[in-house]
């Protein structure tokens, strides 16, 4: 399942670069691109936006049910 920044987004710029699959883009809120997220699934343990966000703001997107294979298979597409 792809992550979505929420409006309470404070702009912090804290989430873009710790992004393996440079999926954030500036915008209020930041925006999340579902196609290129897989909450760091196939880099990382956890999502690395969420470890850092101090506003709290990032959350599962219900429009991109993705499981853990899916999440595998898409990174794999991208590096």
């Amino acid at each position: 399942m792809a992550l979505l920044i929420n409006e309470d987004c404070t702009s912090c710029d804290a989430c873009k670069p710790v992004c393996p699959n440079e999926a954030i883009a500036e915008g209020t809120p930041y925006v999340i691109d579902p196609l290129r997220c897989t909450e760091c699934v196939g880099a990382e343990d956890e999502p690395q936006c969420k470890l850092v966000c101090p506003a709290d703001c990032i959350v599962q997107n219900p429009d991109f049910v993705e499981s853990r294979d899916e999440l595998v298979e898409k990174y794999k597409g991208m590096h």
